[in-house]
């Protein structure tokens, strides 16, 4: 799936909130955030000052940000400051954060490195509270996974598939669900966990074939004709070199070879069809039992 401006808004508010930033504006289509030093270490790059930072203790002054999602939904936003002498980390960075932005791959990165793993439990409701019975929760493996299509072209598709770790049922989407919920990382009073039936490795191969099937089920022109540029390509240097390989000095034509052979990996690298399937996060999800209609 492409994320919609609203999926990209959710997935930034939960890694802000995640890396304890502080909130100071949002409207359906931006967010004003003073960043927390760990997101600012993670997204500013400004190692230097960190360093210096690190090196004398001095209080950090970390960078104000507004992530516009988007400018048809957004509020006014407040003129930028005149500039002076230091106004870097009090003046404020305005960002358009699209699907496939740089910025965004940056956040994608951020989580995977630093919270590439979560743990969490669903917040009870407040009828929960008030039944004297305890309970049941559910745990569920989530993934948020990141699919490549590349050729000589380039397209990306992230999915968030979510398993039952007791009944092995699959839902699409599972962050967007998730994220409707209040989560937390300490398991709830009145709440008991239910064993799961199967193992994490089980889940996580039940999602793989899942993920391999769907892949098996896509339209295939787009590697059918990447084979054929790269055949056309191949045809053409062959045409090229093959004159110059009829020398007779054999100095010269270990040369050309040499130069055929980079040359005609280089063109494989570039257009041969190839699908990664990489994992940016997971996690376990307990969530209330048979609550994922």
């Amino acid at each position: 799936m492409v994320m919609s401006a609203k999926q990209v808004q959710q997935y930034v508010l939960r890694y802000l909130d995640t890396t304890n930033c502080h909130i100071i504006e949002k409207s359906p289509g931006h967010v004003i955030v003073k960043l927390s030093p760990q997101a600012d270490r993670e997204l500013t790059n400004r190692p230097y000052y960190w360093g210096y930072v690190d090196r004398t203790g001095v209080e950090p002054e970390t960078m104000k940000f507004c992530f516009i999602f988007d400018r048809n939904k957004m509020s006014d936003l407040p003129p930028d400051p005149p500039p002076g002498p230091g106004m870097n980390a009090f003046r404020l960075l305005k960002e358009d954060v699209p699907y496939g932005s740089r910025r965004l791959d940056q956040f994608f990165q951020a989580a995977k490195t630093g919270g590439s793993y979560v743990h969490l439990f669903e917040q009870p409701t407040s009828e929960q509270k008030s039944i004297p019975a305890s309970t049941p929760y559910e745990p569920w493996l989530g993934l948020n996974i990141k699919i490549e299509f590349a050729c000589d072209m380039k397209r990306e598709e992230l999915h968030s598939l979510g398993i039952s770790m007791i009944t092995g049922e699959i839902a699409e989407q599972f962050c967007d669900d998730m994220l409707t919920r209040k989560m937390t990382p300490r398991l709830p009073a009145n709440v008991h966990v239910t064993r799961g039936s199967m193992t994490l490795s089980r889940a996580k191969n039940m999602l793989e074939q899942y993920v391999e099937k769907k892949l098996k089920s896509y339209d295939d022109t787009w590697a059918v004709e990447a084979r054929d540029r790269l055949k056309d390509e191949i045809a053409r240097i062959d045409s090229y070199y093959e004159v110059l390989l009829k020398t007779d000095d054999e100095e010269q034509k270990k040369t050309v070879e040499d130069q055929y052979a980079n040359r005609t990996q280089e063109l494989t690298w570039q257009y041969d069809p190839r699908i990664r399937v990489s994992v940016i996060n997971c996690g376990i999800f307990h969530i209330r039992a048979h609550d994922m209609q």
